[in-house]
């Protein structure tokens, strides 16, 4: 780590911020554009193009952990922690970073949760067999589209834009900036879905383009929620499980909602599970059940709160 002689603080060396962002931006321009390097006519759900994109991201993904240790060599910062630490690849803590993290989004979902339950036909004993069913599963991997949701975008997107970018951000802003600024690069990232819609007119340009904006904010409050889990607990599994979940569960359906049968009760949940989730964050978030300090807060410049 690069100190301060006088006092042994840690001191961003000249240049850094700017190393930073090109390098965050380099990363992100990699990732997407992967996904494009095959040609081809076919829509996005399509399985062969599915297949083909895989081995796009899951090359880049594996490429990545060589942005942050190129960024470490060129701007001479030496954390303590190894680069699979900083990354949030570790043992201390693993237990709570895969439980906590994710019981507390499925807190924020429980009106959704809540709405699923009251409305699905089976009774929890059939829900619980299907569970277990290793022929379910097996039709899930066999899903190329639950493959890439559940699975190769939540994993190599969490990699990519929170394990590699906010080691590379925190030195030179602060946590609680890295935590907004990060998801920007994540949002920005998913525009690319404009290209294929506007190209299989799959709607207005006008819809495409409002479509977008509202997809640029969700994706960047969603990628300020994890990188705020990756900078507490200083671990990866915790923003990948978390993104699944998010990914399966989809935006809550407020419209349905406020139309169903149970809509008092319904809606009672989806204020019980914010106001809960808002008790909570801190709580289940706090640093002290995952090893302190977090590997990546050992990269800040001045003491945060995010860290302790």
């Amino acid at each position: 780590m690069v100190e301060d002689d006088s006092n042994g603080e840690f001191v961003p060396p000249d240049g850094l911020c700017g190393v930073s962002i090109l390098s965050c931006l380099l990363l992100a321009c990699s990732y997407v554009g992967s996904l494009y390097v095959w040609r081809s006519d076919l829509p996005r759900d399509h399985p062969a193009v599915i297949k083909r994109r895989f081995t796009s991201v899951l090359i880049v993904s594996a490429l990545s952990p060589v942005f942050v240790w190129t960024w470490k060599e060129f701007t001479g910062v030496t954390p303590g922690p190894s680069l699979l630490a900083l990354m949030g690849i570790r043992f201390d803590g693993l237990i709570p970073a895969v439980i906590l993290p994710l019981l507390l989004t499925m807190v924020l979902f429980l009106g959704p949760l809540i709405q699923q339950a009251a409305d699905c036909p089976w009774g929890f004993m059939d829900g619980m067999r299907v569970a277990f069913d290793p022929c379910f599963w097996a039709l899930c991997f066999s899903d190329m589209r639950w493959l890439r949701n559940q699975v190769v975008a939540p994993l190599t997107e969490e990699l990519v834009f929170r394990a590699c970018m906010l080691p590379m951000l925190v030195p030179c802003t602060s946590p609680s900036t890295a935590i907004f600024t990060c998801p920007l690069f994540f949002g920005v990232a998913h525009f690319h879905h404009v290209i294929e819609l506007l190209r299989f007119k799959q709607g207005t340009v006008s819809g495409i383009f409002l479509s977008a904006v509202f997809q640029f904010s969700y994706t960047a409050v969603f990628g300020a929620y994890t990188a705020f889990i990756f900078i507490r607990t200083g671990h990866l599994v915790g923003p990948v499980l978390c993104h699944s979940f998010c990914n399966y569960m989809g935006f809550p359906a407020l419209g349905t909602a406020m139309e169903h049968p149970h809509c008092f009760t319904v809606l009672s949940f989806y204020v019980l599970g914010v106001v809960l989730f808002l008790l909570l964050l801190f709580p289940l978030t706090d640093p002290f059940f995952y090893g302190l300090p977090t590997p990546v807060c050992t990269l800040t410049a001045s003491p945060s709160s995010l860290c302790s």
